[in-house]
């Protein structure tokens, strides 16, 4: 996935816009020629939880229903909102995605995927219970051991990524630092 497509026309008055370095700035902006509004372009925050049931260390995840990559496991993660911390947005998009009912912990990873201008997000977060109900955009929610963990099938590297640290952690036994990761 490319970064999101660049601005056509203003959205302020709908006149094209021209790509330029405006004063005092460092990098090429929207910029409308006829109000002169500066347009700007930033990352997307996603925003999700690493559910864990703490009596086996099994993890939750979420198996697609939708694009991109339909089918596949993730953690449940989805965009930030307008209005919500990330915490928030990570617990709104958990109870969404797999119907779990969680009591939510630190901040655990943070990468950077510069690639598509996102920067994911994700919170440790303890299951308080085994039963799910995955919404519109999960087929099924499930938990896994590190052994059953369908890795050729996960979804996302970021998703890959906070696994791995999270049963690497595990194994080391001092805890579950932050994690701050860029993505390729």
């Amino acid at each position: 996935m490319p970064f999101p497509s660049r601005f056509k026309h203003c959205p302020a008055c709908g006149s094209a816009v021209d790509y330029r370095i405006p004063a005092d700035d460092n990098r090429e902006r929207a910029v409308c020629p006829s109000c002169g509004a500066i347009h700007y372009q930033n990352p997307l925050n996603v925003v999700g939880t690493l559910p864990v049931w703490e009596e086996d260390g099994r993890v939750l995840l979420c198996r697609r229903a939708i694009e991109p990559r339909h089918g596949l496991w993730t953690l449940p993660a989805g965009f930030m909102e307008l209005g919500e911390t990330t915490l928030e947005g990570a617990l709104r998009e958990t109870q969404e995605e797999a119907g779990a009912d969680v009591s939510m912990g630190e901040l655990y990873t943070l990468m950077n995927v510069v690639r598509v201008g996102q920067v994911h997000l994700f919170y440790l977060a303890r299951l308080r219970s085994t039963v799910f109900d995955p919404g519109p955009e999960s087929l099924e929610a499930r938990l896994f051991a590190e052994h059953e963990i369908p890795w050729d099938d996960l979804a996302f590297k970021t998703t890959r990524e906070t696994l791995r640290c999270f049963f690497d952690d595990r194994r080391q036994g001092h805890g579950f630092p932050l994690h701050a990761i860029d993505i390729p």
